[in-house]
């Protein structure tokens, strides 16, 4: 059964078995663009890639996931190929991943052609959705260029299950006090062994645990400025300093 999701008065998807939003109605995809892919240097770091992977720790509603499709599709200077592999506990139906696109207001200050896009490839990944099952499944678009890898089940069991090395991970899911299993240092270190040396890692959390735990599994953690109402962001590389990541900013 797929997970329901509570649509509020304002518009914004609402998770009561996490009891928070999947996102605001206006500052989810500002977050998927400011706070997870700049905040991994993407676009700049996929391009002249033959292949790059991205690793999402909750897929919830797929916004980063075509935010990230949209991007790579904009870009002339793209890697070849984009593989994104995200792991979901409750997946939800792909009616509410459409209804989510399209929700996104378009009077907000996103590029209208990346918005277009973007709603454009949610309906692609509502037609291919089908009855997402518990395990690992493998969905390709862009004639095979993207593939969307969707790990659905425990958040550790899943990372174990992977075969794949991030280039660039995404720290998702609804917050650390309400979902602490995603955030867990053995969930972290679940992580980190599907990093290499130079993975990005970004999350709109800056939770001292998760900061800890990232900074005793080899990541080089920094809060920057968030994205408002939220005053921090956290951007981490792991193994070591990379010139790529943007100078960190006054507060």
């Amino acid at each position: 059964m797929s997970e329901p999701v509570v649509w509020t008065e304002d518009g914004s998807p609402y998770s009561a078995r996490f009891g928070d939003r999947y996102r605001t109605r206006t500052g989810g995809l500002a977050q998927a663009l400011c706070v997870f892919l700049a905040g991994c240097g993407l676009p700049a770091r996929w391009r002249g890639a033959e292949r790059f992977t991205v690793l999402e720790t909750g897929f919830g509603l797929g916004l980063n996931f075509l935010a990230t499709w949209a991007a790579w599709e904009q870009d002339p200077q793209r890697c070849q190929r984009l593989h994104f592999v995200s792991i979901e506990a409750y997946p939800v139906d792909g009616a509410e991943i459409l209804r989510s696109a399209l929700a996104i207001d378009a009077t907000a200050q996103h590029p209208p052609a990346l918005l277009a896009r973007l709603q454009s490839h949610a309906q692609e990944l509502c037609s291919a959705w089908g009855a997402v099952s518990a395990g690992v499944q493998t969905l390709a678009f862009a004639n095979g260029c993207v593939h969307l890898t969707l790990a659905v089940g425990d958040v550790q069991a899943m990372l174990q299950a992977l075969d794949c090395q991030a280039d660039a991970v995404f720290l998702d899911g609804f917050s650390p006090t309400l979902n602490p299993q995603m955030w867990s240092h053995a969930t972290l270190e679940q992580v980190r062994s599907r990093c290499h040396s130079g993975t990005t890692l970004a999350s709109y959390t800056v939770a001292a645990p998760v900061r800890a735990s990232l900074k005793q599994l080899g990541f080089h953690v920094r809060k920057c400025p968030g994205l408002a109402p939220k005053r921090h962001r956290m951007e981490a590389v792991c193994g070591e300093q990379k010139s790529y990541l943007p100078p960190k900013q006054a507060n």
